[in-house]
């Protein structure tokens, strides 16, 4: 069948490529009209308490994200008259400063202590603004941007969708460079390690539009996150290249032998089709594991990288193919010697020492468990963030100056008592780091009757269903302090309305943390025993995947715990991500080796002579392979100043190499051990 598919397909390859070409236009349109979601928090899970009642703030009170803007030296009448400005900006519902409560003739000391100190600092004031859409949404995002068109810089606007804003700016302005960086660095190793310059050109052609053509898919998911589109084209560019270097070797093979080029190529998409088939599952179910994470940005890494090999695959048995039949005199033209070297003893050294590896590798292995159990994470999004940007700067001055880092919504019935709502605010002022409780009913009382409130303040506080409180914290956001915080505040809500809901980042990235543990062993489970089974199926064994699995694994603990050796703080979601997709991507090498040893032992061959040959053979694959993956990703880890985006480059860099050294030092040790348990425990391989 695979024959009869490249006879097919180099028979129509003219056809296909005017088709593949033309695929390119609703491709490049798909592209360009997927929404991207900067906003990680609307990824948890929409049954949580935190998600549930943000959708309640949106749709009973028409409220959803909102900002702080702190105003340094501006006289009153000015911040007044900015307020104003700010009021009728499309997407902001109200702005709430003192003026909202007084005419600015009051003196301020009218106001109760807490509200005065909640808006003024020594030489500054802050208005609250609350936008009429969620903190992600489109109408929101273009209301931060008109809101800092108004200000002047002595203004800094701070909040979610603040960070947002410079997120969304930082990553389209980075993600032409992250492209240009994988291809360079791509070329250079396929320049090293081929015998063709113009190769790589049409390795890197048919590649592109297999990632064109999985990233305008992507319209048909609605949105995707900024996280998933950065690394999208570089992790695919990484994970399928060493498929078109599979096709190009087994067509000089078949060419060698005096086929014509036709047959030859023919031959060569039968052979490769079923090679990088096998060897593409595996990266798939990486990337499938994925899908089971309950935080949802799981979901929409897996599938758009499931499908991006899918279409990796699929480009490189009819594309590349036809490619290098319409560019066959040029190519033989661009022949040169390889630079990379054949490993020609690199078997001989590796069964000589191979215990000596194993034994390193166990006297390692203590403080590799050590480091990957401890590595340090974060989960605040703004820590992602070069201090540089204006929503940092703006939060660190919140914090600075008014002693402030989250602010978190209460939303209860409208039916508690004001007297009930007095009582639970003072009850949470006392709770350490409360800075203060606002809501209609603090603010009205003996010094402010109710009738002076304006209604428009009133409608933003309190519906005839529900009523909001504010509550700033002066711990940051994914603290124990906050955390624990929450709960405390949580508690006292529910003792006066069973029904409240407490919101807003803090609480969100509570639930977050709570559920990236539960993601990380669910994750790990699913890829393990995915990749497990699929690895017993290939070998028809039942030791072989314990110790291919084991030795890969060892690898991904190795990546994960320098971190911490080195003090290096990761995203949370690097721990849960990175040991997928590292097992899925490189356990190919282990099967390569593998498969090959397999072959010459049930050929006969002795365990050792069997191993240096697997090795001899396998080795500068596995090199070139590994280097593919580390140039696409190694530069976008440097370059990168959003360094959720950066860490994950690092890793995936460092781990496709710390993989290939696994395999080539650490695997024929175990191998060669357990050769009797695997010769009972496994069919043997036809040759």
């Amino acid at each position: 069948m695979a024959e009869k598919l490249g006879k097919a397909i180099v028979k129509i390859h003219k056809l296909i490529l005017v088709i593949a070409v033309a695929l390119l236009i609703p491709s490049v349109l798909g592209y360009i009209h997927t929404k991207v979601n900067y906003d990680l928090l609307t990824y948890l899970p929409d049954d949580i308490e935190t998600m549930v009642g943000q959708d309640i703030l949106k749709e009973e009170m028409g409220s959803g994200g909102f900002s702080t803007l702190i105003c340094e030296g501006m006289k009153e009448k000015d911040v007044a008259e900015l307020k104003e400005k700010i009021m009728k900006v499309d997407g902001v519902k109200n702005v709430i400063w003192y003026d909202s409560v007084l005419d600015i003739s009051v003196p301020m000391d009218v106001l109760p202590d807490n509200i005065r100190d909640a808006f003024n600092a020594d030489n500054s004031t802050m208005m609250f603004i609350i936008f009429s859409d969620t903190t992600s949404a489109d109408r929101t995002i273009q209301a931060v941007r008109d809101i800092r068109s108004l200000c002047n810089q002595q203004c800094f606007l701070t909040g979610m969708s603040a960070i947002l804003v410079d997120t969304q700016d930082l990553s389209e302005s980075e993600a032409p460079i992250y492209v240009i960086m994988a291809v360079a660095l791509s070329v250079l190793v396929l320049m090293l390690s081929m015998d063709s310059w113009l190769a790589p050109f049409l390795f890197l052609a048919s590649i592109g539009m297999a990632i064109l053509y999985n990233l305008g898919s992507n319209l048909f998911l609605g949105s995707i996150s900024y996280l998933t589109k950065a690394l999208a084209a570089v992790l695919q560019l990484g994970v399928t290249m060493d498929y078109s270097i599979f096709l190009w070797h087994s067509y000089e093979s078949e060419l060698e032998t005096g086929k014509p080029r036709d047959e030859a190529m023919a031959a060569a998409i039968g052979e490769t089709f079923t090679s990088i088939v096998g060897s593409s599952i595996t990266t798939v179910a990486g990337f499938v594991a994925l899908c089971f994470m309950s935080f949802k940005l799981g979901l929409d890494i897996g599938v758009v990288m499931a499908k991006g090999v899918v279409f990796g695959v699929i480009s490189c048995i009819t594309i590349l193919p036809s490619l290098i039949l319409a560019f066959e005199k040029p190519l033989q033209k661009s022949k040169h010697k390889a630079v990379l070297p054949d490993f020609k003893g690199i078997g001989s050294f590796v069964t000589r020492h191979c215990y000596k590896f194993l034994i390193i590798a166990l006297i390692m292995l203590i403080p590799v468990i050590h480091g990957y159990r401890r590595v340090p994470v974060y989960f605040n999004l703004d820590s992602s963030l070069p201090d540089t940007l204006p929503s940092v700067i703006a939060n660190a001055k919140q914090e600075n100056e008014y002693h402030m880092n989250a602010t978190h919504i209460l939303i209860m019935d409208a039916a508690v008592e004001n007297k009930e709502v007095r009582s639970m605010a003072d009850e949470m002022k006392q709770e350490p780091g409360v800075k203060f409780v606002l809501g209609l009913n603090t603010i009205i009382g003996p010094t402010i009757p109710q009738e002076m409130i304006p209604d428009k303040l009133k409608g933003s506080l309190i519906t005839d269903r529900y009523q909001i409180l504010l509550i700033g914290s002066e711990y940051k956001v994914a603290s124990d302090e906050v955390n624990e915080q929450i709960n405390q505040l949580s508690a006292i809500a529910k003792n006066y309305d069973s029904t409240s809901f407490l919101i807003g980042e803090a609480p969100c990235t509570k639930d977050l943390i709570e559920i990236s543990n539960h993601d990380f062993g669910a994750v790990s489970t699913a890829s393990i025993g995915i990749i497990f089974i699929i690895i017993a199926f290939v070998f028809k064994s039942i030791t072989l995947p314990v110790i291919l699995v084991a030795v890969i694994e060892f690898g991904i603990m190795l990546n994960m715990g320098i971190p911490y050796y080195t003090g290096t703080k990761l995203p949370f979601i690097a721990n849960i991500v990175i040991g997928t997709i590292q097992l899925g991507a490189t356990v190919d090498y282990a099967i390569l080796m593998t498969t090959r040893f397999r072959r010459n032992r049930t050929a006969g061959m002795e365990k050792r002579s069997a191993i240096k040959d697997a090795v001899e053979n396998s080795a500068k694959s596995i090199v070139v392979s590994a280097l593919s993956f580390f140039a696409a990703t190694f530069g976008v880890g440097l370059y990168s100043n959003i360094d959720m985006i950066s860490s994950l480059c690092v890793l995936m860099s460092r781990g496709a190499l710390i993989s290939m050294i696994c395999v080539i030092f650490l695997l024929p040790s175990l191998l060669l051990i357990f050769d009797t348990v695997i010769s009972k425990t496994t069919m043997p391989q036809k040759g």
